[in-house]
């Protein structure tokens, strides 16, 4: 996945969750935040971030702050990068059938494929948040997290071959845990999932300031 046009800036503060205000050549102006998580361990005063311009010059923010560079290298916050580079992924694999968004009992699971006589669910989620080399998620409690994996848990019974893939937003990290300091639930519920069945990807990748690219599946 490749941005169309990125621009440098300064980050200086988010007065919430939905926007920042950056500097850039100077000036400062309010960005849109492509990410409604914390991230305020990566956000910090100071730092270069990254910002894409948006197609619509009508719109009230004209860019979109979608990475930063960290001590660790730059880091991909963009919330829907995730989805979009393992749908690249899917389709380069052999896949028979590949349906984004699909419906399945109470929830709307990211991925259905097909292949063969085979069926699969994939639920998708993105990692920002390192601490010591590892990846961890959730950065924020997610009841949504939860339901979607006791769906997943339930699917592996009526014969899917149910999956989460932690994509790792940034260079380097190949493994990612769940975060039961924050999440004490989102950890227990991933357990219950990995005993009934349910399999888990870390999806490391190839990240810069206009582009992440999913490198490989790891176990």
């Amino acid at each position: 996945m490749k941005y169309k046009e990125i621009v440098e800036a300064k980050f200086l503060s988010r007065p919430n969750r939905f926007i920042a205000q950056v500097e850039i050549e100077g000036k400062e102006i309010t960005v849109h935040v492509k990410n409604t998580g914390r991230c305020k361990e990566l956000l910090i005063p100071g730092r270069t971030v990254y910002l894409e311009k948006a197609n619509n010059p009508e719109r009230k923010t004209l860019y979109d702050l979608v990475a930063v560079d960290t001590p660790i290298g730059i880091i991909n916050i963009d919330s829907q990068a995730p989805n979009a580079v393992v749908k690249e992924w899917l389709m380069k694999q052999d896949y028979d059938l590949v349906i984004p968004e699909y419906k399945h009992g109470n929830s709307r699971i990211d991925f259905y494929m097909e292949k063969g006589e085979d069926k699969y669910l994939l639920e998708v989620k993105g990692c920002t948040l390192i601490k010591d080399g590892i990846g961890y998620f959730p950065d924020a409690p997610t009841e949504r997290g939860v339901k979607h994996l006791r769906e997943l848990a339930g699917a592996t019974k009526k014969g899917y071959k149910a999956m989460v893939a932690f994509v790792i937003q940034v260079n380097s990290i190949t493994e990612v845990r769940p975060n039961i300091e924050t999440h004490p639930e989102f950890g227990v519920a991933l357990k219950e999932a990995i005993d009934i069945g349910v399999e888990v990807l870390n999806l490391p990748c190839h990240v810069t300031e206009n582009e992440i690219v999913i490198l490989e599946k790891l176990p």
